[in-house]
């Protein structure tokens, strides 16, 4: 009797972690979204990193949000027009996530606008 019980334990298991993996692969993966505002070094403009990085503040609902970019930070060709102080009105397509309260991107292109 407890050998029986142990094996439709088991089974239990195993149909569980089955219906896990299955129920994972039909999430479907993050969307690009595209997001335009104001491009800026985490660093020098916003004072809150440590190491130069990038940064977009866009207009959410009547205020400021700010997502940093998961990237190279000052390695990244476009960090140039930004380091030091500048700010530069742009677009970021890219995947958006978000821990500890904060918002990140992850780019896949950054553009500039065009005076």
């Amino acid at each position: 009797m407890k050998h029986l019980i142990l094996g439709i334990a088991a089974i239990a298991v195993v149909a569980l972690a089955a219906l896990h993996s299955t129920a994972a692969d039909k999430s479907e993966p993050a969307k690009p979204v595209k997001l335009e505002g104001t491009i800026v070094c985490s660093k020098c403009t916003l004072k809150e990193t440590k190491q130069c990085g990038n940064a977009i503040i866009v207009k959410e609902n009547g205020k400021d949000v700010t997502y940093y970019f998961i990237d190279k930070g000052n390695g990244e060709d476009y960090h140039d027009e930004v380091c030091g102080g500048g700010k530069k009105t742009g677009t970021v397509v890219g995947v958006v996530s978000e821990k500890d309260g904060k918002k990140y991107i992850t780019p896949s292109k950054v553009e500039y606008a065009k005076n």
